[in-house]
């Protein structure tokens, strides 16, 4: 089939300002050849993304510049394969991993968990750019930061029984979002005040689709730290915290990456 047995589209100059899968054309009554592959190529970035497992000592190194202490745990879902079919499990450390959870000589106020989650290719992009603009900023806020702590076969609620561990008076959890067809590194932030096991997720703040495509490491640095500052003031995280950070200033035009 030729490029001139291809439909056209109106929409067309829409594409350049989202990778939506929008005005696509049509070739009879199905899709052209070129977005029909590259459908299946998003799919199976998405699937990769799912299945692959952490480089733990791969980011260990990407994370030595921030002169943090950094330990290890792992949840309850002993493999990937469990991990993926109980999500309960991902949110409970193992047994190894309550016995040896360190923390410092008394309390912190905010606890850091790096999380594979739903797509360890997120972390392994994100989590240590992202962490080398942030950490400077909360230090120089005056936080008293626990050991970074790396969690595999985690889900979001595994920060809460880490940060108790560690006597954190908030987590902050990094971890990988469940991928979309355009979206296979989307690392999301979670922040939860006073984290205990049996926390729920309305008492959490979510700042989702960070990386290089998507919310800049800037602009969710920006929203995290109003976050954090908030919650000090008002002793609380969740649905009665409310993102009102300023946009950063920008000159090129936004484009929405959530839709797919």
């Amino acid at each position: 089939m030729t490029k001139t047995d291809v439909s056209a589209t109106p929409w067309t100059a829409l594409r350049g300002l989202t990778p939506a899968r929008i005005a696509l054309g049509r070739a009879g009554g199905s899709l052209p050849t070129a977005p029909h592959l590259e459908f299946q190529l998003a799919h199976a970035r998405a699937r990769k993304a799912v299945h692959l497992g952490l480089d733990v000592p791969a980011l260990q190194a990407d994370l030595a510049g921030l002169d943090l202490p950094m330990q290890t745990v792992a949840s309850a879902a002993a493999d990937r394969a469990t991990y993926l079919q109980r999500p309960d499990l991902g949110r409970q450390l193992d047994e190894a991993s309550r016995d040896t959870l360190t923390g410092p000589d008394g309390d912190c106020d905010l606890a850091i968990v790096i999380a594979d989650g739903l797509s360890a290719l997120a972390i392994q992009s994100n989590a240590s750019p992202f962490l080398a603009l942030v950490v400077p900023m909360l230090t120089r806020m005056g936080l008293t930061l626990g050991p970074l702590t790396i969690a595999t076969q985690a889900r979001v609620a595994i920060g809460d029984a880490i940060g108790a561990a560690l006597g954190a008076r908030m987590a902050l959890v990094l971890i990988g979002e469940r991928p979309g067809l355009s979206s296979p590194d989307s690392m999301g932030l979670y922040l939860t005040h006073t984290p205990r096991p049996g926390r729920t997720d309305e008492a959490r703040n979510c700042i989702s689709n960070v990386r290089a495509a998507g919310l800049s490491y800037p602009e969710a640095a920006q929203k995290l730290i109003f976050l954090i500052t908030q919650a000090r003031k008002l002793g609380l995280t969740g649905i009665h915290l409310k993102d009102e950070a300023e946009p950063l200033a920008t000159t090129a035009p936004r484009r929405n990456f959530l839709i797919e």
